[in-house]
């Protein structure tokens, strides 16, 4: 079986991206850079991506340790959303009222921007915005759906940021049983992950970026990422690794740690496990039914004349 096809075999977002996902060439000497960015997920990749639109004569090296989109950017809940795990109100004694609004203005702002990049540089991750619902389907879940509207207008977002459903306005987005009520809220899509971060390093490619796959970075030093090469070093070995080198390089990272894979249902927007996908549907999300921290998945609707097909999925309840 070839590299490529072990990577497919990862996840259905994988499997289902077109093109080859055989690595790239590694990083198999000394080379210079003006930025250098540990890690190809969408956090690397991103930062790539808007410092060669600002400064396109930037010699950006990305160093890989699988292949672009490996980990949690490539395989997660298929969401692109502004869902956000903290409070408004934990968010302003964190760091103020004026930083917490405008975190979450950014996060809706991201969702939008995705969108935009995508059809700007033609990459075909199904982006649809639909939204998300969830849904209260007891008194003590309606009564929280209550509170995070009446906190989210304190704030100064208002009915098209966020609005409380109707028990008959819940029904209608999904076919949930004993649902009382439910919040929705327009700035969340749907995203084939894969698709979006291999489609994002080939935009980079096209740019100039360099993207060097199956290149695992052992050590960040002052100007100077230092790589592992093609043959692990024995213990007390040197080893015959490359590197990156520039007095002012700039890092970035996707937040895994060397030799560790990223889980499949973590993705890095926070989103939660993927039940079902659909092209252009809403995102639901349930409210758990006892008292607690997360939320549970429910039946939903998939042919809602609206919304089109929802997707179904779970997260964490925001920490207040």
């Amino acid at each position: 079986m070839s590299q490529g096809d072990e990577y497919r075999r990862l996840s259905f977002w994988h499997d289902s991206v077109p093109g080859q996902l055989a690595p790239a060439d590694r990083l198999d000497g000394d080379t210079e850079a003006d930025v250098a960015i540990v890690g190809a997920g969408l956090t690397g990749m991103w930062t790539a991506y808007y410092l060669s639109k600002a400064d396109p004569a930037l010699r950006i090296v990305l160093c890989e340790r699988e292949i672009a989109g490996f980990g949690a950017s490539g395989r997660n809940g298929g969401w692109c959303s502004a869902l956000f795990p903290a409070s408004l109100a934990k968010l302003e004694r964190m760091a103020g009222r004026e930083s917490a609004i405008a975190m979450y203005r950014e996060m809706q702002h991201t969702v939008d921007e995705v969108g935009k990049a995508a059809a700007d540089e033609g990459i075909d991750c199904h982006w649809a915005k639909g939204g998300t619902v969830q849904f209260a389907r007891s008194p003590t879940q309606l009564e929280r759906a209550r509170e995070e509207i009446n906190e989210a207008r304190l704030y100064g977002f208002d009915e098209s940021d966020l609005r409380l459903l109707s028990a008959e306005e819940a029904q209608e987005f999904g076919g949930v049983s004993d649902v009382l009520g439910g919040v929705f809220t327009p700035h969340c899509a749907a995203i084939h992950p894969s698709r979006l971060a291999r489609g994002l390093a080939e935009v980079l490619r096209s740019a100039g970026v360099r993207i060097y796959e199956k290149t695992e970075v052992r050590r960040l030093e002052p100007g100077r990422l230092v790589t592992a090469g093609e043959q692990r070093p024995q213990a007390g070995e040197q080893g015959n690794g490359s590197e990156v080198v520039h007095g002012d390089e700039r890092r970035s990272g996707d937040g895994r740690q060397p030799g560790h894979p990223g889980p499949g249902d973590q993705p890095v927007d926070g989103a939660a496990r993927q039940v079902s996908h659909g092209g252009d549907g809403v995102v639901a999300a349930a409210r758990e039914t006892e008292v607690g921290d997360d939320v549970r998945v429910v039946p939903v609707n998939a042919d809602h004349p609206l919304a089109g097909p929802l997707q179904a999925g779970s997260r964490g309840r925001a920490h207040t």
